[in-house]
């Protein structure tokens, strides 16, 4: 060893590792602090890009399901009852099917004042034959009738009483949208007080 060559001790494992870790911190934080500083407006312009159109396209769906009107066609097959009485009074003519025996008390006057006989006359009126009638009846009625049939439908949902809970499903998202509104679009926004 010479006199005039000052020698520097090595530095020890420790003192390395340290150097090393406050570099690595250094620079850790340097990123961390670079990336909030910029972090702010993607974030933001993203939010105002995608969040708002989301959340007004989904009211106005929502608004437009209050609007909705379900049309369709329902198919009717059952039976109906039917129950009335019916008045009949009319003239008609029936022809009798058979012969029908006739036995009527009848009296006999004799000319010439001869007097009378009481007696029984008794016939049979011919099948085929024609008589006048007149009808003065009241006919009960009782019965089924079928019913087959398209109905069309429309049926407003807002009118059927999904108005209510649909205001409720646009109440849910309306302080979100309302938020997300009153962000800043850029982050110099953010520093300068409203």
């Amino acid at each position: 060893m010479t006199q005039g060559t000052s020698e520097r001790p090595q530095p020890s494992k420790w003192e390395k590792f340290k150097n090393f870790a406050i570099i690595f911190s250094f620079i850790v934080n340097v990123i961390l602090v670079l990336v909030l500083l910029i972090a702010p407006f993607p974030t933001l312009i993203l939010t105002h890009k995608l969040g708002e159109p989301l959340l007004n396209d989904l009211d106005t769906a929502f608004a437009d399901l209050g609007k909705t009107v379900i049309k369709t066609q329902v198919q009717i097959n059952d039976t109906l009852p039917v129950r009335f009485t019916l008045p009949l009074r009319q003239n008609t003519d029936v022809i009798l099917t058979e012969e029908v025996p006739l036995s009527v008390p009848a009296t006999f006057y004799l000319p010439g004042g001869g007097g009378a006989i009481n007696g029984t006359v008794q016939l049979n009126l011919p099948k085929g034959l024609v008589l006048p009638v007149s009808l003065d009846l009241e006919v009960p009625v009782s019965t089924t009738v079928p019913v087959v049939m398209t109905v069309p439908v429309e049926i407003p949902l807002d009118e059927a009483g999904m108005g209510p809970a649909i205001e409720e499903l646009r109440d849910v998202f309306r302080p979100l949208s309302d938020a997300i509104k009153r962000l800043p679009l850029a982050p110099k926004e953010t520093a300068t007080p409203q």
